[in-house]
């Protein structure tokens, strides 16, 4: 499958965004999907997961204002971003295949390429 993102942009502190991920083909076998982020100088981390059913997994950054939503019908995956903060500042990676280490760490097997958020103060 292949992952096409799209929606980043330039926003204002406290305004809103919503990316979406578009997959190229059925999505129903995927157990987890969702976004990434890496900030100038820092590491990758994940923002918001989805698993099949609904179940969703949301960094403590981001949690009560960010969502993720799946549409297996649509074969999308959105990021809705509000309260938009400078620090949410980096590229986002729509991602696929998502898997948890023992260590607290995550990663992913399949990656759309990353779309710019930028937030002014």
């Amino acid at each position: 499958v292949q992952l096409q993102a799209s929606g980043g942009g330039l926003v204002q502190a406290g305004g809103s965004l919503r990316l979406s991920c578009a997959a190229s083909r059925n999505i129903n076998s995927i157990h987890a999907m969702g976004w990434f982020r890496q900030a100038p100088g820092k590491q990758r981390e994940l923002v918001a997961a989805v698993i099949r059913g609904g179940l969703t997994n949301i960094a403590d950054a981001v949690k009560g204002r960010f969502t993720i939503s799946r549409d297996d019908a649509k074969i999308t995956v959105d990021l809705e971003m509000r309260s938009l903060k400078p620090e949410d500042t980096a590229v986002h990676y729509c991602a696929a295949e998502l898997y948890w280490d023992d260590y607290g760490g995550s990663g992913a097997n399949i990656w759309g390429q990353g779309t710019q958020v930028t937030v002014s103060s």
